[in-house]
Formats: C-alpha cells, sequence, structure tokens
C-alpha cells in the first residue's frame, strides 16, 4: 500500500508499505479522506519525530474486521487519540489529560491508503457515519470536536463579545460555534480572503490584525501561532475575561502580569478532544448546524499531498485541504 511519509514541510515521500494485519478486536480501514491539519504543518512541532506517518483527521470505509461491534462496509470516523476511561484525570471528566489518549495513535497514521485500528481506538473512537454525511465532511469531526471542547471549557454563552484571533480552519470553526451559542463574535486575520471568509462563515465584525484592535471582549479565542496576537489578546481582553489558546506560538510569550493581576484575567489552553466533544461534533455536522463542506476548499489525492502541505502552510487563498 502507498504511505506518505514526512521527512519535513518540502520533504514527504511516497512509499510502499506493507497492508497492516490485523489482530482480535482490531479493524482495517481503507482511508476514504484525511484531513491536514494546522498542525501537521508546524514544522518546529513535528520534525521532533519525524520519519512518520502523520494525518489524524481520518475518515473511511472498514474493509477488515476483527471486531464484533464493527463489519465490513461500514462507513466511519475514526479518532486517532482516545482517553483510557480509568485514570483519575478520565474519572474527574479530564479525558484529554490522560496519558493513554496523548500516546496513543492509529497505524501507520492517516496518511495512509489502508490505517490499521488498534482495539483501544475501536471501543473507543470509532463512529459510525450517518448517510448524509460524506466522508470528506467527517474528516472536518476531530477538528470541529476540539472547538467544541474549548468553548465549553471557557463557557461561551449567549450575548457574550467572543474575539477569534485568527482566521483560519479552527479560527471559522470556533466563529461558528460561537455564533451558534449566541456569541457576538469579532475575527482578526492579516489575510483578507480570511477576512472575507470569516464574514462568510458568521463573524459580526472582521478586523485586518494590522490595525488597531477596538473592542473588549469577555473570551479571547487564539486560533493562530503569531506572536502578536498573543499580545493582542492582553489588549483586547475586557476585565474578568478570558484568553484560550486554542493554538499557541512557538515561542515563549510575555504576560502582563500588572493586567493580569488587577484585572483577574484567566488565561487557559486547550488540546484536543474528549469522546463527548467528538459526538457533539457529529451532531453538529449531521444535523447541518455547522457548515464544514463549505470549508473544504482543495481535494487532493494521497500522491500530491507535498502539494496539499504546501497550501495548507502557505495559508493564502485556501481553508481546508483534504486528501481523498
Amino acid at each position: 500500500m502507498k504511505v506518505a511519509v514526512y521527512y519535513n514541510n518540502n520533504d514527504i515521500r511516497i512509499e510502499e508499505r506493507p497492508k497492516p494485519e490485523i489482530s482480535d478486536g482490531e479493524i482495517l480501514v481503507k482511508m476514504k479522506a484525511s484531513g491536514i491539519c494546522g498542525t501537521d504543518v508546524m514544522e518546529w512541532y513535528r520534525i521532533k519525530k519525524a520519519p512518520r506517518v502523520l494525518g489524524h483527521e481520518i475518515a473511511g470505509e472498514i474493509v477488515e474486521s476483527k471486531s464484533e461491534k464493527y463489519k465490513p462496509g461500514q462507513r466511519v470516523f475514526v479518532s486517532h487519540h482516545v482517553p483510557c476511561n480509568k485514570c483519575k484525570y478520565c474519572s474527574e471528566g479530564n479525558h484529554t489529560a490522560c496519558e493513554t489518549l496523548h500516546k496513543g495513535n492509529y497505524d501507520p497514521g492517516g496518511f495512509s491508503e489502508f490505517i490499521r485500528i488498534p482495539k483501544i481506538n475501536v471501543d473507543n473512537g470509532t463512529y459510525l457515519l450517518p448517510e448524509n454525511v460524506s466522508y470528506e465532511e467527517a474528516a472536518m469531526i476531530e477538528p470541529l470536536a476540539c472547538v467544541a471542547r474549548a468553548l465549553r471549557l471557557i463557557n461561551v454563552k449567549k450575548g457574550y463579545i467572543i474575539l477569534v484571533l485568527g482566521s483560519g480552519v479552527s479560527g471559522l470553526l470556533n466563529i461558528q460555534l460561537a455564533k451558534l451559542k449566541g456569541a457576538n463574535v469579532t475575527a482578526t486575520d492579516i489575510n483578507e480572503y480570511r477576512l472575507k471568509k470569516a464574514k462568510e462563515f458568521g463573524a459580526d465584525k472582521v478586523v485586518n490584525a494590522n490595525n488597531e484592535l477596538n473592542v473588549k471582549a469577555d473570551r479571547v479565542v487564539i486560533c493562530t501561532g503569531a506572536l502578536q496576537a498573543a499580545k493582542q489578546a492582553f489588549e483586547c481582553i475586557d476585565r474578568k475575561g478570558t484568553i484560550l489558546f486554542f493554538a499557541v506560538p512557538g515561542k515563549n510569550i510575555e504576560i502582563p502580569n500588572i493586567d493580569f493581576w488587577r484585572n483577574e484575567l484567566t488565561i487557559t489552553s486547550s488540546y484536543g478532544a474528549a469522546p463527548a466533544d467528538l459526538e457533539e461534533s457529529l451532531d453538529l455536522i449531521a444535523n447541518k448546524k455547522i457548515n464544514v463542506k463549505d470549508m473544504i476548499t482543495h481535494k487532493l489525492p494521497l500522491e500530491k499531498i507535498q502539494e496539499g502541505f504546501k497550501i495548507t502552510a502557505d495559508a493564502k487563498e485556501s481553508l481546508k485541504v483534504v486528501l481523498c
């Protein structure tokens, strides 16, 4: 089978490997759609474990099964990270802090023709797709689930003023879900194409991030790794407000500690998604409450993954790139 092996952002090689063999409780999935995530092109983050097969936003068809729960021919979305549901973090509802979730994955990765799904992922992270959800839309379940968790953590609700810094894929998903919750949303970016898309996907106001931001927000969601965004977040957060790092810069940030103390600010982060978030995400997509279909701007075959990485990294007139 063909796999795309990541060496660095400019060196992704299509290689041949044997099709994985499955064991008891496992399934083999033929990849039908695999999204390229913004974190996949964060070279400083990914290159540490290179060479490897990346890809964690997959949907596909079961072609082999040794699980009593699933059978060949079924359409599924599969989560790459799943919790153990036994540790102290899981028992407290903090599934994304679970060590099993951080260490687990499927074999060899989502950028592959066939993927072996370990038993724990079969049991705790495999979801049947409704007929009205396409494979490409299903590849958006994991990114939307991460957003669902993030906005739940910071308690976004009706009437809140939300500032979303960065209007790439994660930013647009945050915009849509915040609007669904009844918030008033201002969005920023330095890319005019993405500012236009932010408006199309529901932002009440869009501002070029190079300009002054005259807003005092109840919640600021940082969806870009730009250091300037972190600075803007502290300038625009209202008293008692919360700044959420949905994305993080590759360097340490400075915290204006006097404002942080005097204005009783909260700074938090959100990583990944728990099973409940994935279920919520699938429901939102299946019931057409969140528009993910129109966020997919490019569909490419696995063999053109290098082109897909360039499109994603350049972040010009593009949003989501899906391999299919």
